[in-house]
């Protein structure tokens, strides 16, 4: 497979995170930067061996060598970026969360359909072996009938100036860490049928602090804290009728094992480590060349800000949200 061109819009620090893992991925060449400065773009491209550097987001998305691109940007402009690029014919991966709301995902899909190009949510944790092999021990049946779920992901926001922090710029917890929790446990119980949420705001305006309960199908619950202002916390642990699997470090994934509990005993199930970037990247590159199906398409996206929203209008007015 020859190597898909990719161009990178912004010059984020979540940058430097997928950038290790796109070199050591198969069939990603990393061909182009591009940000608003010209003079910015250049020493970033400099400093992190990339070919070429744009000034501005429209020149990268003109580029005809540039097959796909990798949107970094503030949330608030995810999708706004996201159509610009497909309807200049480039592949689109955007960085979670693409919208917290859930017409906006339905447009951007609507738009890469028109267009004959890929568009995926990049949520690097879903690629990891680590995710695969707890799916598979549910799908094994190792905790019993699955009935609750818990997850946690926070830290203290401590940058002068953060766009987490802006409200203008669809900031907040939930959008930022939040977001792992929300897609984790639909991923293992499903699309929920109601939730309810409760917030704490900072910054300008956003929930620094966001904590909700969901119900989702066969009589699953599962709970979920995250924080831009809370100790740093990583937690996903699913809790059966017989046993529990607990990943601590599950979102990263730099330290992959799953703990498997039953009453008083463990046992420590070991994953080989991966670059979850580099695994995202390689397969979008993949689907591109049409070797590869995108891990994650419409469906996921569209059913991950659906859910958002509703937690968010929970929070908002005090009140239980029912999806169905």
């Amino acid at each position: 497979m020859s190597a898909v061109k990719w161009g990178i819009i912004s010059t984020a620090q979540i940058n430097r995170l997928f950038l290790a893992g796109a070199r050591e991925a198969e069939g990603v060449e990393i061909a182009a930067v591009a940000s608003r400065d010209r003079a910015n773009a250049e020493e970033y491209a400099r400093q992190n061996d990339i070919a070429k550097a744009h000034g501005s987001y429209e020149a990268m998305l003109a580029d005809p060598d540039i097959e796909a691109v990798y949107i970094s940007l503030p949330n608030s402009l995810h999708i706004e970026w996201s159509i610009h690029a497909l309807e200049s014919g480039k592949h689109v991966l955007c960085e979670k969360p693409l919208s917290r709301r859930a017409a906006e995902v339905e447009r951007a899909f609507d738009v890469a359909e028109q267009n004959g190009r890929l568009l995926m949510e990049a949520f690097m944790w879903r690629h990891s072996p680590q995710t695969a092999r707890l799916t598979d021990l549910l799908g094994q049946g190792a905790v019993g009938r699955v009935r609750m779920i818990r997850a946690a992901f926070g830290f203290v926001s401590q940058r002068d100036q953060d766009v987490r922090l802006q409200a203008g710029l669809d900031g907040g917890a939930l959008m930022d860490v939040g977001c792992y929790c929300v897609n984790a446990t639909r991923l293992l119980a499903g699309e929920p049928e109601r939730v309810s949420a409760e917030q704490v705001l900072g910054g300008d305006g956003v929930d620094v602090a966001f904590a909700a309960t969901m119900r989702h199908p066969g009589e699953v619950i599962s709970h979920f804290d995250a924080g831009l202002a809370l100790d740093s916390r990583d937690l996903l642990e699913v809790v059966g009728d017989d046993g529990s699997l607990l990943l601590e470090d599950p979102w990263h994934c730099r330290n992959p094992v799953i703990e498997r509990r039953r009453g008083a005993d463990t046992e420590r199930i070991e994953i080989e480590k991966a670059n979850s970037y580099g695994l995202e990247a390689e397969n979008f590159s993949a689907a591109i060349r049409g070797d590869a199906a995108p891990l994650l398409g419409r469906a996921d996206a569209v059913a991950q800000a659906r859910t958002i929203e509703a937690l968010y209008r929970s929070a908002e007015t005090g009140g239980t949200v029912s999806l169905t």
